[in-house]
């Protein structure tokens, strides 16, 4: 409890963001879908042969997977907010519409033969004895809409959107569970909060109920706006950086601390990070500086003039009982020992991300030309499992890796790309849940070593002695061994629009600072 105490007193400016964040994504599509369910579930009252129809196409919407609903929407509305409510929107839906229905439907029928019969016209019925008697079923639909929306839109911060998602994602991508309770626990609290709320609506009198409408209308529209709220008073340039880079040791606080630079932040995974850069969502990214998508998408690379970020040489890592047992594994590896320049692992990239070439096929051609492709050796024998974090150029590297054991030994192996950030990567090897997985020597020196900042200085410039140390520290003290590095530089790097950059004359990261 007091490192999560520590935490959020160390980002409370941010929780408070993401919470204003949170409760707008809530309320904007709530609101939208109350003014969309509430008349339509009255209408399919007076329409049955309609009600199936609509309450079977908002129960398939409502079936469909959060996540692959924001990647359906993607394309058409881009990434960011607008995707996030129509998804939430699209959820809400359901529990508004079947409980006005039904709701409706269950008022008494001597009851409405009664007020006919005193002579009140359908539109005086629906307001002064269907709607107040339907109330408390239909606030049940809000107060369960609301619940399922706060629990959602956690998932905007995977497009952009913000909320506290952020702090979520960043922590599984961290392995860092203080940090994933940062988001999940003040989640939960806004769920319950809004769900007393309109418990405490829903046992009101009709007649307050009524005095309260409009109140209570404006009252929802200002909690709908708070989502831009932290936006329109945000300072700095609008970024957009990876869950992993705003939680590591040598990402965001040592870039901001290095440069004084002060950033809107918004958090983005790896494969819409490029597109939202194009796109003008945001101004910069923390890219990847062999990334296929740079040179594809116009993209600049502010030059890091500070060096803030260390050199990224990327390596086989893996267990020293499993070098020792097999020699023949390191031998293999060690065939693409410097094959690898910043510009092949840039082209190996594009190939898989705009050529839509598998990392397989990819990974298989480029042995090939070196002429170190071979067919497997064995299969069905003793299997290494080898590991990878979630993004393109991983996943090659692990293809490449597969490709040479299967070649060069007895041995057979199994892909187990994508597990996440760093430290799941780390912490699996560490467990020997995996055999090894491709680490560069930045990550190592800043992120799992607790390395004195006196050393980083002394060091941060020099790619050699940047690995010599990282080699020597993981073997006295994890007993990990680092091989021979394949030869690129995979650094961290702020990037602008080219055109931005010509127009505003931004080379450098200083020249943020302006």
């Amino acid at each position: 409890m007091n490192l999560l105490a520590e935490f959020l007193a160390d980002n409370r400016a941010k929780l408070l963001e993401q919470v204003l964040e949170h409760i707008g994504l809530t309320f904007i599509s709530l609101l939208l879908a109350a003014l969309v369910a509430i008349p339509l579930g009255i209408y399919i009252t007076r329409r049955q042969k309609l009600a199936g129809g609509f309450l079977g196409l908002a129960g398939i919407l409502q079936t469909v997977p959060s996540i692959a609903l924001l990647g359906f929407l993607i394309p058409f509305l881009g990434i960011g907010v607008k995707p996030a409510i129509v998804a939430l929107f699209f959820y809400a839906l359901l529990p508004i519409l079947r409980n006005t229905y039904t709701g409706i439907q269950q008022v008494d029928a001597s009851v409405k033969e009664a007020a006919l019969g005193i002579g009140l016209s359908k539109g005086q019925m629906l307001r002064q004895v269907e709607l107040p008697l339907a109330l408390p079923v239909i606030f049940a639909g809000l107060r369960t809409a609301t619940v399922i929306n706060v629990g959602v839109a956690t998932l905007a911060a995977y497009i952009g959107a913000g909320g506290l998602g952020e702090f979520i994602f960043g922590g599984i991508a961290l392995n860092n569970t203080t940090m994933i309770l940062a988001g999940a626990l003040p989640a939960a609290g806004l769920a319950i909060l809004f769900d007393q709320l309109l418990a405490l609506l829903q046992r009101s009198r009709v007649g307050k109920l009524n005095r309260l409408g409009p109140a209570l209308l404006v009252g929802a529209a200002f909690l709908s706006s708070a989502y831009y709220w932290p936006q329109a008073y945000a300072p700095g340039w609008k970024a957009g950086f990876t869950p992993e880079f705003m939680g590591r040791k040598d990402g965001y606080k040592n870039l901001v601390d290095t440069y004084g630079l002060r950033f809107n932040t918004t958090i983005l995974n790896n494969s819409l990070m490029y597109a939202a850069v194009k796109e003008k969502e945001v101004d910069v990214i923390s890219g990847y500086s062999t990334d296929g998508r740079i040179k594809a998408y116009g993209l600049a690379i502010l030059e890091d003039d500070r060096h803030v970020f260390p050199p990224y040489h990327c390596t086989p890592i893996l267990r020293r009982g499993l070098a020792e047992e097999h020699p023949e594994v390191v031998a293999a590896l060690n065939l693409l020992a410097g094959k690898i320049s910043d510009s092949t692992m840039t082209s190996l990239n594009y190939q898989v991300d705009f050529e839509k070439q598998s990392p397989e096929e990819v990974a298989r051609n480029f042995l090939e030309s070196l002429g170190l492709w071979r067919p497997d050796q064995a299969q069905g024998g003793e299997t290494l499992i080898i590991g990878s974090k979630i993004f393109t150029e991983q996943y090659i590297l692990v293809e490449l890796f597969s490709q040479l054991i299967n070649g060069y030994t007895g041995l057979d192996t199994d892909a187990r790309s994508g597990l996440g950030g760093t430290k799941i990567c780390f912490d699996a090897l560490l467990a020997g849940e995996i055999a090894l997985y491709p680490e560069y020597t930045g990550t190592g020196l800043q992120v799992l070593l607790d390395t004195p900042d006196s050393v980083v200085l002394d060091i941060i410039a020099d790619s050699d002695a940047v690995y010599d140390y990282v080699q020597a520290q993981f073997r006295e003290q994890y007993g990990i061994e680092w091989l021979q590095p394949l030869g690129f530089n995979n650094t961290y790097a702020l990037m602008i629009r080219e055109e931005m950059g010509r127009r505003l004359g931004l080379e450098k990261v200083s020249d943020l600072g302006r």
